[in-house]
């Protein structure tokens, strides 16, 4: 069994793909909850565009409850070896009690200013990323939707993104994490 489940969650953009690309050469398991969602977006040929990936999201959580994503990753999580897993991106706190079921639970939370947010977001270059402000609000607030806001107030540290360096920003999260092993 996982001994210790990192959760990150932020609004989108904050940098939690960052933190989580970066802890991978620390050693630890990376989990991308995204992924899972693309994944079964590929499964029905549906394109891997916001609008699309946001509706299955919320398809999935009410059809087979607020946990949905994270019960696709369990399965990731029973397999891997690593005493440290990393879940790249939790939304809510539903998703959160289905992770308690497998191991202690750590949130961080990273914060970053909107225009911040927005900026990486367009220069991240992945399908889904918003390229316009009409489309980053919309992305917003289906997040905020599905409860994004609680679990980033529970979060057991939080990390504020506005001015930090890419290195800074993983550092500052080994070390948290680090601390939570100790």
């Amino acid at each position: 069994m996982v001994k210790l489940i990192v959760c990150l969650t932020g609004m989108p953009g904050a940098g939690k793909s960052t933190i989580a690309d970066g802890l991978k050469s620390k050693g630890y398991d990376v989990i991308n909850m995204g992924n899972v969602v693309r994944a079964e977006a590929k499964n029905r040929n549906l394109e891997p565009t916001g609008p699309n990936l946001g509706k299955l999201m919320i398809e999935l959580r009410e059809k087979n409850g607020q946990g949905a994503i994270a019960e696709l990753v369990v399965p990731q999580i029973e397999n891997t070896e690593s005493k440290v897993v990393i879940i790249d991106g939790i939304r809510s706190n539903a998703e959160i009690e289905v992770l308690r079921k497998h191991g202690t639970v750590k949130l961080l939370a990273i914060h970053a200013s909107t225009n911040t947010r927005f900026g990486f977001l367009k220069n991240r270059g992945r399908s889904d990323d918003p390229q316009t402000k009409e489309n980053f609000e919309e992305r917003d607030n289906r997040e905020i939707g599905v409860g994004i806001s609680n679990s980033i107030a529970l979060s057991d540290e939080t990390i504020s993104n506005n001015n930090l360096t890419k290195d800074e920003l993983i550092d500052y999260s080994f070390k948290i994490i680090e601390g939570w092993i100790k």
